[in-house]
């Protein structure tokens, strides 16, 4: 007979866990103080405090990059990276299907097309290969997309885009504190933006970076966030067209505060994810999603990501439904790829190719059926924390028939 104990918790069994895993965001005096200094300061302005500049210089400093300009959000950091490629109609940008919306509305806001490519189910990062039979005259740039922490293989995407004449855009909204072969995320390619939104592994409540190492793209990305001004020409002096992203003094203040303890963070969560990496290896129906290749070895996991292989009658939905019982938070992940969203039936897709809600693209649709998070917090616990979403894993796939 089976015990409440084995019986699971979506059936009316005694969870296997009650205890809530570590909150989200983490803060401290540090970020207090440090709000409190500028509150008194009366300098809540980025141009008249120093808690922006900081911040930018301290960021672009632990990626390697040349460059830091806070913005007002990680999409307007994608934003002002793309615009300042000075994109013109027709021009087309290559974006992976799995990522959220922002890394294609980007390059629409910034005058280009978005061009739909595949992703790889082992790393959930741009395909190359599809790349590849996307390439058309009208081709001007790449973004890879960081994808859950997850480094691109930066050398073969910078290979790719010098060999068809691209610029580089890194999406690196997931990605603070990883590294491409020890050398930061955002410092690869030719631009780069990061997001510092409330669910991301460092938050200012919203937020974003713009990284690069040429200056002359830097110059013109000052000049997008703030009204078209240039740095040396007086203030009422405006040269593009454009509009206002600055980031506050606020927000500069708390994020010196999490970029402090990111490290600490990125290797907890590491540690954690090693564990979930073994049990998973071993579990019947679970796939891992990673990479071997030691270059991407320093992943910062926004989201641990695993693929769940559904049989018969039991779903995605019913696994994480049950997890979810369990006490052990999870999501299901993006239910369609990205160009099945309803905004792009108004949005013009390239000559001579599909449609937009026409496209089907294999591997980008199988992730959305089998790809499962769980999201950067549950991985802050201790050990047992984590030996917690082993058991739960297991308790569920023994009994997953029962679903």
């Amino acid at each position: 007979m089976v015990t409440s104990n084995s019986t699971l918790a979506l059936h009316g069994g005694r969870p296997l866990r009650s205890k809530p895993f570590p909150s989200w965001p983490q803060f401290d005096e540090n970020e207090e103080r440090r709000l409190l200094r500028t509150l008194r300061s009366g300098k809540w302005f980025r141009f008249d405090g120093e808690e922006v500049r900081k911040f930018e210089e301290a960021f672009a400093e632990a990626h390697d990059s040349r460059f830091g300009l806070a913005v007002s959000s990680g999409t307007t950091a994608l934003e002002a990276g793309l615009t300042a490629l000075n994109l013109e109609p027709g021009d087309e940008v290559l974006v992976p299907s799995y990522t959220f919306v922002a890394t294609a509305t980007a390059v629409i806001v910034s005058s280009g097309t978005p061009v739909f490519v595949d992703v790889s189910l082992d790393t959930l990062n741009i395909d190359l290969a599809h790349a590849e039979r996307c390439i058309t005259p009208r081709t001007r740039a790449i973004v890879p997309v960081h994808f859950a922490g997850l480094p691109c293989d930066m050398e073969a995407v910078n290979a790719f885009a010098a060999k068809h004449n691209l610029r580089v855009v890194e999406d690196a909204a997931h990605a603070h504190g990883a590294r491409w072969d020890g050398k930061g995320v955002g410092s690869h390619g030719d631009i780069a933006g990061f997001s510092f939104q409330a669910s991301k592994n460092m938050t200012g409540g919203e937020g974003g970076i713009v990284l690069t190492d040429d200056e002359a793209l830097f110059t013109q990305v000052v000049s997008r966030h703030s009204y078209g001004q240039r740095p040396g020409h007086p203030w009422y002096s405006h040269h593009v067209v454009s509009t206002n992203l600055r980031m506050t003094e606020w927000q500069g203040a708390i994020l010196r505060s999490q970029l402090e303890r990111m490290p600490g963070q990125n290797r907890r969560r590491l540690e954690n994810a090693r564990l979930l990496d073994q049990a998973i290896a071993s579990l019947p129906g679970l796939s891992l999603i990673g990479s071997a290749d030691p270059r991407a070895a320093d992943r910062a996991y926004h989201l641990y990501c695993f693929r769940f292989e559904p049989s018969g009658t039991v779903s995605k939905k019913s696994f994480c439904e049950a997890l979810e019982a369990e006490g052990i938070p999870c999501a299901a992940g993006y239910p369609f790829p990205l160009y099945r969203q309803p905004l792009f039936e108004s949005v013009q897709s390239p000559p001579d190719q599909p449609v937009y809600s026409e496209l089907n693209l294999p591997q980008a649709e199988q992730a959305c059926r089998e790809v499962v998070w769980f999201r950067q917090n549950a991985l802050l616990g201790e050990e047992e924390d984590t030996r917690d979403i082993v058991r739960a894993l297991e308790k569920v796939l023994e009994q997953k028939e029962s679903l």
